[in-house]
């Protein structure tokens, strides 16, 4: 799922939420967008959470990714948060 956060936060201008299976096919994720923002020369992205892979941030700068494992994902629910209007948020399932 995208959100759209342009003239909303200061903090980025989108959010991308994932949600793998179990712990290992979160890290995986996790490890192939971090080598592929690292081929396209966005090595820079801060992550945090990788060691447990309950939940990985990924922070591209203008993109912040969450990928989540289910039952995690459905604990923070972080969509509520930025789901003031539903006309910033795009579904991509």
């Amino acid at each position: 799922m995208f959100i759209d956060l342009k003239g909303k936060s200061a903090v980025a201008d989108g959010l991308v939420v994932a949600s793998g299976r179990s712990h290992r096919h979160v890290g995986a994720m996790a490890d192939h967008l971090l080598r592929a923002l690292k081929e396209q020369g966005y090595g820079r992205a801060r992550v945090e959470g990788l060691p447990h892979c309950d939940w990985v941030l990924i922070d591209t700068g203008d993109v912040i990714v969450h990928l989540f494992r289910p039952e995690v994902r459905t604990f923070y629910n972080i969509e509520k948060i930025w789901s003031v209007d539903s006309a910033h948020r795009i579904s991509s399932t």
